[in-house]
């Protein structure tokens, strides 16, 4: 933990642009579905998720899957329909890289580079990362300790770049009803002993999409400073986890729950 204890020595606010996106006063909210899917499907969403004023899109080009038969994924051709996404609603795009092959791709198109869990151990993904001028999000292995999620930031952090930002997208534990246990302890222990900006992932975490709203909620009483949500317009029909993706009338009604929230303990929620 020796470069993550340095607080001076890494950004607490993450800014793209002359932005500032992510900051102690704010949870910002990064939606959309899991997977690109089709042109129709990015656009249609990122439209509705616009309307509601999310400045943040989330979707996954190349997808890691855990069963080499499912859907990995639009790969190049889904990064260009999210650069259309861009130029066409002016948002920001969060994509995951799942090697070190399509990371220069990723890298290009997107605005947040998303270290997935399963690509936390990929130290050559950790250290292109590093040498990236792209904030990354690098999200904590279902059977990794706290302590080796600092390590694996600090190959990141080695190589120059100090933007990053931690993701707690739950643990495995003996628990079957749920997909993961979001650890709320080990996010505590990272806010305690960095001051990188924490973000909370309900949807993996849950894996139903009937308890996100739930843990969403809580995620931010918790004080975290951005969420990750999955949300399709048709969750019966996507090819990437479509159990735990809201449809976008729930999305909305949980948007504005979180903004009450987030009024009710001083932050903005956007």
């Amino acid at each position: 933990m020796e470069l993550i204890s340095k607080s001076e020595k890494i950004n607490t606010s993450i800014s793209i642009g002359e932005e500032e996106l992510f900051n102690e006063q704010t949870c910002r909210i990064m939606a959309g579905p899991c997977a690109v899917e089709s042109r129709d499907q990015i656009m249609f969403t990122a439209d509705k998720l616009a309307e509601m004023g999310i400045k943040i899109f989330r979707a996954g080009s190349f997808k890691p899957r855990t069963n080499p038969y499912a859907f990995q994924g639009a790969h190049e051709q889904g990064l260009e329909w999210l650069e259309e996404v861009k130029k066409t609603y002016g948002m920001k795009i969060i994509t995951e890289t799942s090697d070190s092959t399509n990371f220069p791709l990723v890298e290009k198109t997107t605005d947040i580079i998303q270290i997935g869990a399963k690509a936390m151990y990929d130290y050559a993904i950790l250290r292109m990362a590093g040498r990236s001028s792209k904030p990354v999000l690098l999200k904590r292995h279902f059977g990794a300790t706290i302590d080796e999620l600092f390590k694996m930031a600090d190959y990141i952090l080695t190589e120059g770049n100090k933007n990053i930002m931690f993701c707690e997208r739950g643990i495995r534990t003996f628990e079957t009803s749920s997909r993961f246990t979001l650890d709320l302890c080990g996010a505590a222990v990272i806010k305690n002993q960095s001051r990188i900006p924490l973000i909370l992932d309900p949807s993996h975490s849950m894996g139903w999409s009937f308890g996100v709203p739930d843990i969403a909620k809580a995620c931010v009483a918790f004080g975290c400073e951005g969420i990750l949500i999955e949300v399709h317009h048709n969750p019966a029909e996507a090819l990437c986890d479509k159990d735990q993706a809201l449809d976008l009338k729930q999305f909305k009604e949980l948007y504005d729950t979180m903004k009450a929230i987030g009024n009710a303990i001083g932050k903005e929620v956007k």
